[in-house]
């Protein structure tokens, strides 16, 4: 009967050096490209080792020095950046390996003896996979946790200059507002005190006009980007009260009358099934109305805008702003949402008073009331938004926080 512990323990370096070379070959290891042979043949000789002591019955020791080498083996082969299948490929070639170099002996010998020593080979090369993996997943675990600690960390720097720049910004536009606003109203003081009805035909009232044009366009994105702000910062705050979606409504198409009036269109309302009482924030829904009806007016050339409500099922109301615009295209409205996110026009510019904030700011505060905001349009057809939202607002006594992308 052929000792094969013996014959195994005279070739382990051959072995060695021959699954190296198999591993350097074989197109499916390719971390192995960087990796000298030293480092690839790892602890293959101790597992050979292993092997040798249980061939020659000795399974005391060899299964401590099998669990031991292989779980090093495991840390190593994670370390090396080992990916799970490049592991499993290696010990198959490994296996391969052995039996290759014990073939001729196993052919000339008894068939009990050479399943016994093929059983043994697949039980030292089976139990070293899988110490190995335990090792290797508990290393890249470990490597994992502390990739999360460390995107936590920097997620909350991040957010820091984050707050640190938007406070800054606040800052700024706070400080802006200043000179603006004493721009705005010497201006408006000055055509006053001299009549505007003298100085109307003379170069200067143009430039005067000029002035307070800009100004006021200048102040209104200031203000669209300080409300945004206060919303991505979480220092909104829900004021919740009973309120007449009606009266609020009809408020806003009061006072939208007259730039609809220069445009020559219909305002319109449309009240179906109106809720009769509705718990929100009714500083936010009229800005959120001013602003849907503004950007109607707006992008509408002729024909009308309607504004509609109706009471829905589950608790629910919905608001819906309808135009006759120029509509607004399929791959726009994905982003028409986004600070200065803008549908393009053929051959058509945006109005001088668009500041690309309107609709961020409504699909933020719709959110903020706990709603949703859709819509539908096709270019020349018009536009309809879509804004439901509950009839009673949940107050959790906290600033409403963005989602960060």
């Amino acid at each position: 009967m052929e000792d094969f512990s013996q014959l195994l323990s005279l070739r382990v370096d051959i072995i060695s050096q021959q699954w190296v070379e198999a591993v350097v070959k074989d197109k499916q290891i390719k971390t192995t490209d960087n990796l000298s042979r030293t480092a690839i043949q790892d602890h293959v000789p101790y597992l050979l080792e292993a092997l040798i002591s249980v061939l020659a019955q000795n399974q005391v020791s060899d299964v401590k020095a099998i669990v031991e080498n292989s779980l090093q083996h495991g840390a190593i082969r994670a370390e090396q950046g080992y990916d799970a299948t490049e592991v499993v490929r290696e010990y198959h070639l490994l296996r391969t390996c052995i039996i290759a170099n014990l073939e001729t002996d196993l052919l000339s010998s008894q068939a009990s003896e050479v399943l016994r020593t093929v059983s043994l080979i697949n039980l030292v090369v089976d139990s070293a996979i899988a110490q190995c993996f335990k090792s290797y997943v508990k290393h890249r675990l470990r490597e994992l946790e502390e990739l999360q600690n460390q995107l936590n960390l920097n997620v909350q720097e991040l957010q820091r200059l984050v707050r640190t720049s938007q406070e800054n910004m606040n800052m700024l536009a706070h400080e802006l507002k200043t000179p603006l606003n004493s721009i705005i109203g010497y201006s408006e003081l000055f055509l006053r005190q001299q009549g505007f009805e003298k100085l109307k035909a003379t170069k200067p009232v143009e430039h005067i006009e000029r002035v307070l044009r800009n100004g006021r366009q200048l102040l209104h994105l200031i203000n669209d980007a300080l409300e945004l702000s206060r919303y991505e910062t979480g220092n909104m705050l829900l004021h919740l009260v009973p309120i007449n979606v009606i009266a609020i409504t009809n408020s806003v198409i009061e006072t939208m009358q007259p730039n609809a009036d220069a445009k020559g269109l219909q305002l319109k309302v449309n009240y179906k099934n109106p809720p009769k009482q509705v718990i929100t924030d009714p500083l936010r829904l009229q800005q959120i109305i001013m602003n849907l009806v503004s950007n109607a007016i707006r992008y509408t050339e002729a024909g009308n805008v309607t504004v509609g409500c109706d009471e829905l099922q589950d608790n629910n109301w919905s608001l819906v702003v309808n135009d006759t615009g120029i509509g607004i295209r399929v791959e726009d409205q994905a982003h028409i949402f986004e600070p200065f996110g803008r549908a393009q026009h053929s051959g058509k510019q945006h109005p001088p008073d668009s500041t690309g904030l309107g609709l961020a700011i409504v699909a933020r505060l719709v959110k903020l009331l706990q709603g949703q905001i859709s819509l539908t349009s096709a270019p020349g057809v018009g536009t309809t938004f879509t804004v439901t939202l509950p009839l009673e607002v949940k107050d959790d006594n906290s600033y409403i926080k963005s989602d960060t992308k």
